[in-house]
């Protein structure tokens, strides 16, 4: 009944146009802020706390960020049918000497992204521009089994390869060995199994280490970039795609554990650097910081 649902919701939401989602994302997000009040406080608490702003000024950029959240699920029900060309005719790219560096670069490429503006929508890019390449994208599966038959449905296109995170490793790495394209979300809270702890918006995060850890063995190179929504002159949906200066992982010094937290320093940088630029793109109300150091007494648990 649950999965019947979801794709009731994905056949409607589908039928929106870019423009039509940003809007409905305003009114969702509206919705969302009204009836989810623990999220709100703790997206809040964490804008006031890591940014350091005074209170009523974090209440107000978490309400904002509700709003493109909400574009951001919107967004993963767009994907399915969105065509490519609607899409690139709306993208602004921030850096285009370094974005022609970035889809001409021969090598493994591992691609790092957040939960920042219109993260759904970067897989489009690996099709338009590495289409002579495997291309994967790794995905982290949520508690919700109904929904995420739904979101692989969605995010499913010809060529590019949707990977569960768990059975990722050998997979992806036979790929990137092959100077293949993977794509990874870097930026949400990881146990500590699978973490570095590293310094993210002045506090310590478990930030997960399996990208490092397959660039470093395939001496890929690593790039972060963001896709950014900003409003067109003609008031209509646009995007900023942003780069960052790629990482040679055949270039670090030190053993593999020191090139592998290198590598995840590196692209946990890249995401602050895009947060603190466009806070109210990002998706506070994650408990990022959820996950403590093992030297830390307590679980932090309740908070962030």
């Amino acid at each position: 009944m649950l999965h019947l649902a979801y794709e009731t919701l994905a056949a409607l939401g589908s039928r929106l146009g870019l423009d039509a989602a940003a809007k409905a994302g305003a009114a969702l997000g509206w919705a969302l802020w009204q009836v989810l009040p623990g999220r709100r406080r703790l997206a809040a608490q964490a804008i006031s706390r890591h940014l350091g702003l005074d209170p009523a000024e974090a209440q107000a950029l978490a309400r904002r960020s509700f709003t493109h959240n909400a574009r951001s699920f919107l967004e993963i029900l767009l994907t399915h049918g969105l065509d490519w060309r609607t899409l690139h005719e709306r993208v602004r790219i921030g850096d285009p000497e370094l974005f022609n560096a970035f889809v001409n670069d021969s090598r493994p490429l591992v691609v790092t992204t957040a939960h920042l503006g219109a993260w759904e929508f970067m897989t489009l890019f690996e099709r338009l521009y590495f289409g002579g390449r495997q291309r994967m994208v790794v995905v982290r599966r949520p508690k919700d089994l109904a929904l995420h038959r739904v979101m692989l449905r969605m995010r499913a296109r010809p060529g590019v390869r949707i990977v569960e995170h768990r059975n990722a490793v050998f997979t992806v790495l036979k790929a990137l060995k092959r100077k293949g394209v993977a794509a990874f979300l870097v930026d949400h809270n990881a146990g500590r199994d699978e973490s570095v702890f590293l310094p993210f918006l002045g506090k310590a995060a478990a930030v997960n280490s399996g990208p490092a850890l397959l660039a470093v063995r395939s001496g890929a190179a690593v790039w972060p970039c963001f896709l950014v929504r900003e409003t067109r002159p003609d008031g209509t949906a646009g995007y900023v795609f942003e780069l960052h200066p790629p990482l040679d992982t055949n270039a670090l010094e030190g053993s593999r554990d020191e090139k592998i937290k290198q590598t995840a320093s590196f692209y946990t940088s890249a995401v602050e650097q895009a947060v603190r630029a466009h806070p109210e793109q990002w998706f506070w109300m994650h408990r990022r910081w959820k996950t403590r150091p093992p030297e830390e007494a307590t679980v932090e648990s309740g908070e962030e």
